[in-house]
């Protein structure tokens, strides 16, 4: 586990505009963008994940203007998500400003995706993102889903990833869709298993609903933690989440 532990907001976007549902589902505006990655930054976020949630149910590619103009205002690393299909895909993102990119459909239904980035692009560019259900019949009680979590898979959310870093995965953000937009906090038992099995960081996402909710999740394993709505609606600044971490004795960055 890293000896200083991150805070991502997370921009979720369709159509350019950051948006936000319950268990991924009933979408809702939540503002601009760049706006929004602007004010996490002064705010004093360690990094910013933008996630073009529709970009693999359309079939068309991440917003790259979005992603340009993003970058463009802040200056901390940026993984942006969303579509990527090839290594190409990967090396136009990293032009536009992206420091690091999240597959997630793709790699599921191409393993091989996995290989082709990390072994042009280094292990510290990819992100596993698995959008992860609980589910009776596999060993260990959870699944990945695809496209943006409207389609079931019955691929072993554990044993995917495990798979993923031996390919090369340098990171794995493990988004709860369980918990995601509960605001009952992180699910703490697939932080615990992601950690027991991984060899990389681990971002856990999905379920903050106060600041009290991140420090379990580091408690849990997690080496960064991410949310979206609760920094979004204003109920939450980077600062008071990081002043609860850091009055648990979690090292923060300040």
């Amino acid at each position: 586990m890293a000896l200083v532990c991150r805070v991502i907001p997370c921009l979720d976007v369709a159509a350019g505009r950051v948006v936000k549902g319950v268990n991924f589902e009933n979408l809702r505006d939540m503002g601009d963008p760049v706006e929004l990655a602007r004010l996490y930054f002064t705010q004093g976020a360690d990094e910013l994940t933008f996630l073009d949630v529709t970009a693999t149910v359309d079939e068309r590619a991440t917003t790259y203007e979005v992603v340009r103009r993003t970058a463009e205002q802040v200056f901390i690393p940026l993984t942006v998500g969303g579509g990527i299909r090839s290594a190409d895909d990967v090396a136009r993102l990293l032009s536009v400003g992206a420091d690091k990119v999240g597959v997630n459909s793709a790699a599921i239904a191409r393993p091989s995706l996995v290989d082709e980035i990390a072994d042009r692009f280094g292990a510290q560019v990819l992100v596993l993102s698995l959008d992860v259900k609980r589910a009776e019949g596999t060993p260990s009680g959870f699944v990945v889903t695809t496209h943006g979590g409207r389609t079931l898979t019955d691929l072993d959310a554990l044993e995917w990833a495990r798979e993923a870093i031996d390919r090369g995965a340098g990171e794995l953000l493990v988004n709860s869709i369980d918990a995601d937009g509960t605001k009952d906090g992180f699910d703490l038992e697939l932080v615990g298993l992601m950690r027991e099995l991984s060899s990389v960081p681990v971002i856990a996402s999905g379920g903050a609903g106060e600041a009290a909710d991140f420090a379990p999740a580091v408690r849990a394993g997690a080496d960064a933690v991410l949310a979206a709505s609760v920094f979004h609606s204003g109920q939450l600044t980077i600062g008071a989440v990081k002043a609860a971490m850091a009055a648990e004795g979690i090292e923060v960055r300040t």
